[in-house]
């Protein structure tokens, strides 16, 4: 599978470390019950289909993404930066 990022380009999705789907940036407040904690950090979907999930550009620019893909048929759909792109590639 291959990830088009905005500043490298395409990409081999070995460069990059997956990080779950984008509930994965909804993180439960401080005081929040241990069955919420235990849900955010344990139980997540496995869902057949299109996805949003956060990736992080570790052997390449360092960016946070956010990738639409098809789980079932690995297509890329869309790869937009999580924050402003301000720089280059290094």
């Amino acid at each position: 599978m291959r990830i088009t990022c905005p500043l490298c380009g395409p990409r081999d999705r070995r460069e990059f470390y997956y990080y779950g789907t984008d509930d994965y940036l909804n993180r439960p407040v401080a005081d929040a019950a241990p069955t919420a904690w235990d849900d955010y950090l344990h139980n997540r979907d496995n869902p057949a289909g299109v996805t949003r999930d956060l990736w992080y550009h570790d052997m390449g620019c360092t960016s946070w993404l956010a990738v639409t893909r098809n789980t079932v048929t690995h297509a890329i759909l869309k790869v937009e930066a999580v924050a402003p792109v301000t720089g280059g590639a290094k």
